[in-house]
């Protein structure tokens, strides 16, 4: 397939090779030109200008970006990709609210396509192609993508209608985030009563309470500083925030989702929102009541 990729953050670069490597003749566009030219230098990839020039001539367009602000910009700019001209589809990986996901495919020019399709899986999970892709698409509208799709993921799962990927993005990171500070608070307890960290959590990871996270994340839980950054305390505040207003618009109760965004936002306020969200554990052990 003619692939655009759009954005090429620690998720988005992984998973463009990984087309690359599955014989997709991929260009690519990042809003700092000189990350593009370095992905192209390594890996053959062609380099687009604009979203706009990424969009014209290709199949699909898949786009791997931090927010709805950056998302607009990418797609409703002058020169964005719904400038190009089309029909094509979009295939919108990002971790989106469900609202800005029907607000593209209400703005999509006549013909194209706007399918969700957020990930689920760690960096290394993008970099072995075996994340996890929730699409808000049925079985049929996928099909014609799946050359794509499993070059980038080991698992498919569609969910019927366009936004539902968003809002099953977001219900598995309320998860994970309140996985993360559990476990915070798990390790500051038996720090505080004297049990060596490692030891403590290689009894988590052993019990009924292990999830896969807590394993491919368990250098960072130990060594965060040791690792280079997987996920951000921002990005983790950003999801809980969306969450939130997703739980308000619906009307449903998430009191531990607000006790996890509001402990995301004082570390942020601390300074640590560019660090990991493990430095939640940090964070958490210092709190002292």
């Amino acid at each position: 397939m003619r692939i655009g990729f759009a954005g090429l953050g620690r998720m988005g670069a992984p998973m463009a090779r990984n087309l690359i490597a599955a014989g997709h003749e991929v260009t690519v566009w990042n809003r700092s030109p000189d990350r593009a030219e370095t992905f192209a230098a390594e890996t053959g990839a062609g380099v687009a200008a604009t979203p706009r020039a990424l969009a014209e001539g290709t199949e699909l367009v898949v786009t791997m970006l931090s927010d709805d602000a950056a998302s607009s910009a990418v797609h409703l700019g002058e020169d964005g990709l719904f400038a190009a001209s089309g029909p094509l589809t979009l295939l919108e990986m990002g971790t989106m609210s469900p609202e800005h996901i029907a607000d593209l495919a209400g703005e999509a020019p006549a013909g194209w396509q706007v399918i969700d399709a957020p990930v689920s899986g760690s960096t290394a999970a993008a970099e072995a192609a075996s994340l996890m892709i929730m699409a808000g698409c049925t079985e049929d509208q996928a099909a014609p993508l799946r050359p794509a799709l499993d070059a980038m993921g080991k698992t498919v799962i569609c969910l019927g209608n366009v936004g539902d990927g968003a809002v099953m993005k977001l219900a598995v990171n309320m998860l994970i985030h309140s996985l993360n500070q559990t476990l915070a608070e798990a390790l500051s307890l038996t720090d505080a009563a004297g049990i060596d960290t490692s030891t403590a959590f290689a009894a988590i990871e052993a019990s009924a309470a292990a999830a896969p996270m807590l394993s491919y994340r368990k250098p960072l839980y130990l060594d965060e500083a040791a690792h280079p950054v997987s996920f951000t305390v921002a990005l983790a505040r950003k999801d809980m925030e969306v969450t939130q207003a997703l739980a308000a618009q619906l009307g449903v109760a998430l009191p531990q989702g607000e006790v996890v965004l509001e402990r995301l936002r004082a570390a942020e306020a601390a300074g640590r929102g560019a660090r990991d969200m493990a430095s939640m554990v940090d964070f958490t052990r210092k709190d002292k009541s």
